[in-house]
């Protein structure tokens, strides 16, 4: 199964757009969660004590877990935001805040350290700015180190498409060269 998680909160999002072309070339059942339409739930101390009792006693039927779940059985995951202020849309870090379930998407070794619990293959992280993404850190390497780090998922791809604003750029021959890196990754 492909997850499709989109964080785009525009109609035409060139984004999506771009996720749109990747997820054409993969093989699988694609489910798609449309964040902005999901009414994510914010960890605030009530609803922490609650999933935190929960994990504790292996009561992981919840609906708290749905999110984690899901994320946890996915072969591949196509993630698409867009670069906005160095980074990417609240509604993904509201999400990824939701998947990251001790017991469900990763636990904890002897020393401390995360393990991953998650069955993906591959992330393929898809982001779009007007501008020059000028550090990836705080979106693509956060994900990355997340994927790699926590989940257990170990290919991770950075799919891009910057300066599309910039005024005398030629906005579809740079997303035409974003469609060949695709092409050349799948």
């Amino acid at each position: 199964m492909i997850l499709f998680i989109d964080a785009c909160a525009r109609k035409d999002s060139r984004t999506r757009k771009v996720a749109e072309y990747l997820l054409g070339k993969l093989n699988g059942e694609i489910q798609t969660l449309k964040l902005y339409e999901e009414n994510l739930p914010i960890l605030d101390e009530t609803y922490l004590s609650k999933r935190t009792d929960a994990c504790n006693n292996n009561n992981y039927f919840l609906e708290c877990f749905k999110y984690a779940k899901q994320f946890a059985m996915a072969d591949d995951i196509v993630i698409a935001a867009p670069y906005w202020d160095l980074s990417f849309p609240a509604v993904l870090k509201t999400y990824i805040e939701n998947i990251c379930v001790t017991g469900i998407t990763f636990k904890y070794s002897e020393e401390g350290f995360p393990v991953g619990l998650c069955n993906g293959k591959n992330v393929f992280y898809v982001t779009t700015a007007g501008g020059k993404i000028i550090n990836d850190s705080f979106g693509y390497g956060y994900i990355q180190s997340l994927a790699k780090g926590m989940f257990g998922i170990q290919n991770c791809y950075n799919i891009f498409a910057e300066e599309l604003d910039i005024v005398g750029k030629n906005v579809e021959e740079i997303l035409n060269n974003t469609y060949k890196i695709i092409d050349n990754t799948i």
